[in-house]
């Protein structure tokens, strides 16, 4: 983190609504996540409450980890490091909050896609000063389900949205991006490598049939001022309910 200059960077990330951040963790860093992860979900995940995690369809195999940041200290002490957050600042246009700490961790063979979508029908938060850091913590190659992110689209605003009927990502998009996908910003990542996506950015990723897992951390932030909108909470709460995350 030492050695990021993110003046480019911020420049990149405001036009375009995301930007590829090299090396935003160490080799030792991303071992020490897998490491955690791995005893996290041996160890710890079956005494968690059933907010902490969406399986895959055969109903064993971890499709998300939630809550990161309230079920385990490492991973709060990581998305609280004073040089992320004095990092991240620039970004929020403000002073930087952690609110979630979790995983997408598309395993191999089985793990499935996430529809086109825009993360502030999950957050709800205005002004829209909010993101995520979308960490690799498994290499990302086009063939196991990089993430799609369709650049400036932060610019148009909420869009209206539908329950996806998708288990962990239960909002989606009435009508969906038709920008091509060769247009589009394509996520991949080494070992380490991290995406920053504006929370109005839309984005999407297909399912990953590959032999290889493609698993990313995600630390998600706001900006102290922003707050919630209740018309964005009433609609998630609805696909929520049509679609529960476990």
């Amino acid at each position: 983190m030492n050695t990021i200059n993110n003046t480019e960077l911020l420049a990149e990330y405001e036009n375009d609504g995301v930007v590829r951040v090299p090396q935003f963790l160490s080799a030792d860093e991303v071992a020490a996540v897998r490491a955690e992860l791995d005893r996290y979900i041996r160890d710890d995940l079956a005494v968690q409450p059933v907010d902490a995690r969406t399986f895959e369809k055969d109903e064993k195999t971890v499709r998300n980890l939630w809550r990161l940041e309230k079920y385990n200290t490492f991973f709060r002490q990581l998305g609280e490091r004073t040089d992320i957050l004095a990092f991240i600042a620039p970004f929020v246009h403000g002073e930087p909050l952690l609110v979630g700490v979790e995983t997408f961790n598309k395993p191999a063979r089985i793990g499935s896609g996430v529809p086109y979508h825009q993360d502030n029908a999950y957050f709800c938060q205005t002004p829209p000063d909010m993101l995520t850091v979308w960490i690799a913590i498994d290499a990302v190659t086009e063939a196991n389900g990089p993430v799609f992110f369709v650049k400036g689209s932060h610019k148009e605003g909420m869009q209206p949205t539908k329950p996806s009927g998708v288990r962990g990502n239960s909002i989606g998009m009435v009508d969906p991006s038709t920008v091509p996908l060769s247009e589009q910003f394509c996520g991949l990542l080494a070992p380490g490598d991290a995406t920053i996506h504006q929370c109005e950015t839309i984005h999407h990723s297909a399912p990953n049939t590959t032999d290889f897992s493609r698993l990313g951390l995600l630390l998600v932030y706001r900006g102290s001022h922003t707050q919630t909108d209740p018309k964005l909470k009433e609609a998630y709460a609805a696909a929520v309910a049509a679609t529960p995350p476990a």
